[in-house]
């Protein structure tokens, strides 16, 4: 048993966040190259789907991120071998696939909420599937009831106890008719790496349809299934017996993409975001230009600038794919302290995705979050009983301050706020933000950013 603790330790500290800081020396403008490569929400998902086959697979592209680490523990624990060439490419093979204990799992899974979905392809391997409490950014109410009812419908039984949620199907798992309550992203990928091989067709409806979705369906049909896309947010999946490993280059992340242009307009900068496409970021790509930025479409990236001029207010609804990501408000809202006028960002996605904004008004950002949201005849987006709404007025300078980061997408937010302000802001628990972007500091540094690391 002690060998084990050890073990669970080891491996929770090779994946786990550090809480170490940086102190930034604001008011400069961020210029300059970067590369991003493939989405953190793509390559975790592709890297559980190496599970369901037969030979190994290889993804290329994978960031090098702390969820992907959490995910390459969590692989290895259940006998995967996981090789990473160090450049980018993972070759994944799940020959040796075996129980794990439930110790190991619950050390390598606390940073993260992907060990739900592992339930499905362990199902199918192993007749079992261990999922200890979850993790993750605290934005809000993220129930797994959608994905717990999607597996019973497929015949999986879950026993919860004190430890967590284990699921078993002793008959094998069965297509099965589901329709989920909303498109949530998670539930309709647990659906898809679950009905691959489960016996029959299944019949998804109000699915999720973002990007990073259907590049997780181009995966699976390169390893063998047979999945059709129809109108309406529809997905029909047949079950097949066997699936092969695949070959594939992960999607670029957009979101790394967005928070980058979003720091370009926030401090009057100008970044050329290599390996970003219009394509995934039209939606984005409509406000950043209404706000006042500029960007320029290149074959190998996306140049974003603040052209000069005043930037100027906007009116926002995050939505499902094809409506604007709930992961762009919160590097944008920084931006928005700057415009001049009343912009309202209305978030129908998560409850509680404005807790970032505390720290922007310690540093003189002029923002109302109202909790209950707002009403306004010109919605577009259907009102949601969770959602809120933030109105800033602006423009309104920031200043230097002490920033402890909540969340992943709200700390980078906070990180370009403290490159936004006047004087110097000191940055803790910035570990949170490895999460999803990779190699940040050493970006920072490309960019010309005035600041001290100490990890």
């Amino acid at each position: 048993m002690s060998s084990l603790t050890k073990d669970a330790q080891k491996a929770a500290e090779r994946v786990g966040l550090v809480s170490d800081k940086i102190v930034i020396n604001g008011g400069k403008p961020l210029r300059g190259r970067i590369e991003i490569r493939g989405a953190k929400n793509l390559a975790t998902k592709a890297m559980v789907a190496a599970l369901l086959a037969d030979t190994p697979s290889t993804l290329r592209d994978v960031p090098d991120i702390s969820d992907v680490g959490v995910v390459t523990g969590m692989l290895e624990a259940y006998g995967v071998s996981v090789h990473n060439d160090g450049d980018g490419t993972l070759v994944l093979d799940p020959s040796n696939v075996l129980k794990a204990h439930f110790a190991q799992i619950d050390a390598l899974a606390g940073s993260s909420r992907i060990p739900i979905l592992f339930c499905g392809p362990l199902l199918h391997r192993l007749g079992e599937a261990l999922i200890p409490d979850l993790g993750g950014c605290r934005i809000g109410d993220r129930p797994i009831n959608f994905h717990l009812d999607a597996l019973r419908a497929f015949g999986a039984i879950v026993h919860k106890s004190y430890e967590g949620i284990r699921l078993t199907a002793p008959n094998g798992l069965q297509g099965a008719d589901i329709e989920l309550p909303y498109p949530s992203v998670g539930a309709t990928e647990q659906v898809l790496l679950t009905a691959t091989l489960a016996r029959g067709t299944t019949e998804l409806r109000n699915a999720a349809i973002e990007p990073e979705i259907m590049d997780l369906i181009a995966i699976l049909q390169k390893m063998g299934a047979i999945i059709n896309v129809e109108p309406n947010r529809v997905i029909f999946i047949e079950g097949v017996e066997k699936l092969e490993g695949y070959d594939h280059r992960a999607l670029f992340d957009r979101n790394e993409a967005a928070s980058w242009a979003s720091a370009a307009l926030a401090t009057e900068g100008d970044i050329f975001v290599g390996g970003a496409k219009q394509q995934e970021l039209m939606t984005f790509l409509n406000i950043f230009r209404k706000v006042g930025g500029a960007f320029d479409i290149h074959e190998d990236g996306i140049r974003f600038y603040h052209p000069g001029g005043p930037l100027k207010p906007v009116v926002v609804e995050t939505d499902v794919h094809p409506g604007f990501m709930t992961d762009w408000q919160q590097p944008l809202i920084v931006a928005l302290t700057k415009a001049s006028g009343r912009s309202v960002v209305h978030e129908t996605v998560y409850e509680n995705r404005f807790g970032f904004t505390d720290a922007l008004i310690e540093m003189g950002a002029d923002i109302v979050v109202h909790k209950d949201g707002l009403e306004s005849i010109s919605r577009r987006v259907p009102r949601r009983p969770l959602e809120q709404a933030a109105v800033i007025n602006g423009p309104t300078p920031l200043h230097g301050a002490d920033i402890e980061i909540p969340d992943l997408r709200g700390g980078f937010s906070h990180l370009i706020a403290a490159l936004t302000a006047e004087g110097t802001s000191t940055v803790t628990n910035i570990g949170i933000i490895s999460r999803g972007y990779e190699h940040f500091i050493d970006k920072l540094d490309l960019l010309g950013a005035d600041f001290v690391y100490a990890g």
